[in-house]
């Protein structure tokens, strides 16, 4: 149920029974969780009411909230998570700051402590909101069972309007097993902004007089539904673009403006950087581009959903702020001249085909112990355009990164700029639900496997088959590599090597296999999609392989 289709809501019942039918109305249909006593009646209102929404639990909370992270991600409506009281919450604190800082809407229940008992030391009785506080857009109690419908509305309406992110609202435990009637109306999100026209006017003048401009796609353009209008903004105004995040599969591979593969030349040579719906963070240079090699820096213009997400730590050229389809728009009609950026376009695109073809022959690497890039290699060749592909990882992710572009919008999930590992398995799972038709692929570094792959039983119960490839180095190559560099020597950094994570999977109900022969890769990925149950290859890569990074994010 929308808030299109209903917007007054009768609550009657428990107050479980309150939450479920108010986060339904706000388009949620999936509940994560791991159960828990403090918050038994939200199962009874799915469960008495036969509800559309689906229980989804699993084996630890983290799980849990990076599980309605991705739902949030992929579908576009918000993200449910319930976790029981205290630590059941504080599991759950680095999916939600993850959701914080990729701007996801995120709903998390939280069980509390019965009021009645508050202050004598109940289990678990801890005060969270002061806890969730800086890393949700609201974070708050229902103290009454009347008040819960109202809250949870008022949160979810927080949570979806621009810039969208994460709430907390946690229920004293007597109120949420308490009966109370309430009329209340669905408060829709707030109604997103619309851009200034002086401000767009004056970006499109910026792009007029560039001679080298670069638009960058972040996730923004995706959670906003603003992927048509990029598309149109790049076809039409002939400018190179270079993705990341959920901007990624915008333009899709092979679309003759998409330059991720020239991004370094993109930003070295360009004189002016548009960049819609990311913020200028570590990913990005800090928003400062070219001006290397002595000329002039190029000058940078900020688009943002909202005022708020617009930077402040860069001297911006122009910026505009509102529902970033308004905007593109906005600046394609107030362009005068397109297409003029041809030569520029085609050089971008050159250097782009040269960096794949200077990686074919790792892409075809015969090296054993098995160059990581190989797994791509043989990756590229099955995965269909509309895959969701899933990483959780350091090094082995980042080769991913570079080496796989999704064939269409929303294929593409990674931790985001707070870069948390641990997020595979829930992920993976959401993507599963919500594109059951579509490959699901999980690339797990070996650190972050023993994060979460015990939650391959949540895959198996739930019957949610997805493929799992871990690049297995026995090492946090990530760490590796730069602490020999900066000391000669390296410490905690090492991992067992040759552990066999697929025994693991094939223990918890799924099945795999390990390979240690770089032909072999291709055949047992092929096995993985064709199983039809949770899969998991595990390579051996080679432990002296280092991706080739040139930040730090420091």
């Amino acid at each position: 149920m929308s808030i299109s289709q209903r917007k007054d809501l009768t609550l009657n019942g428990h107050a479980g029974q309150h939450a479920l039918a108010v986060a339904e109305a706000h388009g949620v249909g999936t509940m994560w969780t791991l159960s828990g006593a403090h918050v038994f009646p939200l199962y009874d209102a799915v469960v008495k009411a036969e509800s559309p929404t689906r229980i989804v639990d699993v084996r630890h909370e983290q799980t849990a909230v990076f599980g309605a992270e991705a739902t949030a991600k992929l579908t576009r409506e918000p993200g449910l998570v319930v976790l029981t009281a205290g630590p059941g919450v504080t599991n759950g604190v680095s999916g939600i700051a993850q959701a914080y800082f990729s701007g996801v809407p995120l709903l998390a229940v939280g069980g509390r402590a019965p009021a009645w008992r508050w202050g004598t030391g109940a289990l678990q009785e801890l005060d969270h909101p002061p806890l969730l506080a800086p890393i949700t857009k609201l974070a708050t109690t229902a103290h009454k069972a009347a008040d819960v419908g109202p809250v949870i509305d008022d949160a979810l309406s927080v949570a979806r309007s621009a810039h969208r992110g994460p709430v907390f609202v946690d229920v004293p435990m007597d109120e949420l097993y308490s009966f109370a009637d309430v009329t209340l109306e669905v408060t829709p999100p707030a109604h997103r902004p619309e851009p200034d026209p002086d401000s767009l006017t004056a970006i499109a003048t910026l792009i007029g007089e560039a001679r080298h401009p670069v638009v960058v796609l972040g996730s923004d353009v995706w959670m906003d539904g603003a992927e048509q209008a990029a598309l149109h903004f790049a076809d039409e105004s002939g400018i190179p673009v270079v993705a990341n995040g959920m901007g990624r599969g915008v333009l899709p591979r092979g679309h003759r403006l998409l330059v991720n593969r020239a991004r370094s030349a993109a930003f070295k040579n360009a004189d002016l950087v548009v960049v819609v719906g990311t913020p200028l963070d570590f990913r990005l240079g800090f928003g400062t581009f070219g001006g290397s090699d002595g000329t002039a820096p190029a000058k940078v213009v900020h688009v943002a959903d909202s005022p708020e997400g617009l930077a402040t730590h860069v001297d911006l050229a122009a910026s505009a702020a509102g529902d970033l389809t308004l905007v593109l728009e906005g600046i394609l009609t107030a362009m005068r001249a397109t297409r003029r950026w041809d030569d520029w376009a085609n050089d971008l695109r050159d250097q782009a085909a040269a960096a794949v073809e200077r990686d074919a022959p790792l892409l075809a690497s015969e090296a054993e112990p098995i160059h990581p890039a190989r797994i791509y290699g043989e990756l590229n060749r099955i995965l269909e355009d509309d895959a969701v592909v899933v990483g959780d990882g350091g090094d082995f992710v980042s080769w991913a990164g570079k080496l796989i572009e999704p064939g269409r919008p929303g294929c593409w999930l990674d931790p985001g700029p707070y870069g948390c590992l641990g997020a595979g398995a829930g992920a993976a799972a959401a993507a599963r639900l919500a594109r059951p038709d579509s490959q699901v692929v999980l690339l797990y570094g070996d650190g972050a496997a023993g994060m979460s792959l015990m939650d391959v039983d949540t895959l198996v119960r739930h019957d949610l088959p997805v493929v799992m490839v871990v690049g297995n180095n026995g090492a946090w190559g990530l760490e590796k590599h730069p602490m020999r560099f900066l000391y000669g020597y390296d410490v905690a950094a090492d991992l067992r090597p040759e552990t066999g994570y697929d025994a693991v999977v094939e223990a918890l109900g799924g099945a795999g296999e390990t390979v240690t022969e770089p032909g072999d890769v291709g055949a047992a990925l092929r096995r993985a999609f064709d199983a039809g149950v949770p899969y998991l290859v595990n390579v051996q890569c080679d432990p002296k392989v280092a991706y080739p990074r040139s930040t730090t994010g420091v």
